[in-house]
């Protein structure tokens, strides 16, 4: 028997997976240059199974997920005072299946429709100067500093009469910083950004949900096969993201960390795939499962 109940707490679960996403990405290459006006478009799909966690006062127990997202995304590059840069707009597609123990009895809920786009604007500012593709061509990496910019809009499917949601109905925003360091074959990268967030006035039937921001740093480890190819090792930690609903804070502060690898190969002057896998290493909420990845980019000069 599925209780009614269960989907009020399963809310938890949906409407903070996408913030909790955001912050555990692991993106290697996100600050290599670009030569200027090359399009990238991007089809992803990525699974996600595993625990999930829910505040302590709540009933449910044993509770597990299995999340589907496939994700459309244009990147653009462009030259910005002489600078390599880019721009980029994903939307993704998620479908999910959560089941546990309500009051010891057995419940579940699912849900399928687009999440919250993004919108991420990133630029060099050293290291990295405008190139045209042939003189991409010959580009050595040394060392590069890049900042970015990124925003989640509240767009994603989202019914202030239902409380299990997809879209967030709130705004998210990041600041990062990221440098990488070349060595022959060898990259080395580190990053280190914030999440910020406004808050939710309509969550479970409009108490209001707040969340403080989320400090998350990544690192990553590169090995250039070619110019086509290469295999990343993956690292990251985040802390912070605590909410509170109604006025009273959860105890959900984030202190997590997850590893993995990512393996990118060129198909053709135009084509590629990547291929990346992750779990979480340390975990205190959130952060119990394991995801796959594969992505496919057609890129063209125009």
């Amino acid at each position: 028997m599925y209780h009614s109940s269960f989907w009020s707490f399963a809310a938890v679960m949906v409407l903070l997976l996408p913030a909790r996403t955001v912050a555990q990405e692991l993106e290697p290459g996100a600050y290599w240059p670009l030569p200027a006006k090359l399009n990238i478009a991007t089809a992803v799909n990525s699974f996600n199974w595993g625990d999930v966690t829910f505040d302590t006062t709540t009933p449910i127990d044993e509770a597990t997920s299995r999340i589907n997202t496939t994700s459309l995304s244009f990147t653009r590059a462009f030259a910005l005072a002489g600078r390599s840069a880019n721009v980029g707009f994903a939307v993704p597609i998620v479908s999910g299946h959560i089941e546990g123990l309500y009051l010891g009895a057995p419940a579940e809920a699912n849900r399928l429709g687009n999440g919250d786009p993004r919108l991420r604007v990133a630029m060099n500012l050293y290291g990295g100067p405008t190139m045209t593709p042939q003189q991409f061509a010959s580009y050595q990496l040394r060392t590069i500093v890049g900042v970015s910019f990124t925003t989640a809009m509240p767009l994603g499917q989202y019914d202030s009469a239902k409380l299990v949601n997809i879209g967030l109905h709130r705004w998210s925003f990041k600041p990062e910083i990221g440098v990488a360091r070349g060595f022959g074959p060898w990259v080395i990268e580190a990053m280190a950004g914030v999440w910020l967030f406004t808050d939710n006035p309509s969550f479970g039937g409009g108490r209001g949900r707040a969340q403080d921001p989320i400090f998350a740093t990544q690192i990553h480890l590169t090995y250039r096969f070619s110019r086509s190819m290469w295999l990343a090792g993956d690292a990251n930690f985040f802390r912070g993201g605590r909410t509170t609903i109604g006025g009273n804070k959860n105890l959900d502060l984030q202190k997590n960390s997850r590893i993995g690898a990512t393996f990118s190969k060129g198909l053709d002057r135009h084509q590629s795939i990547r291929v990346a896998l992750s779990a979480g290493a340390y975990t205190t909420i959130g952060n119990s499962f394991t995801q796959i990845a594969v992505a496919y980019n057609y890129a063209w000069v125009k």
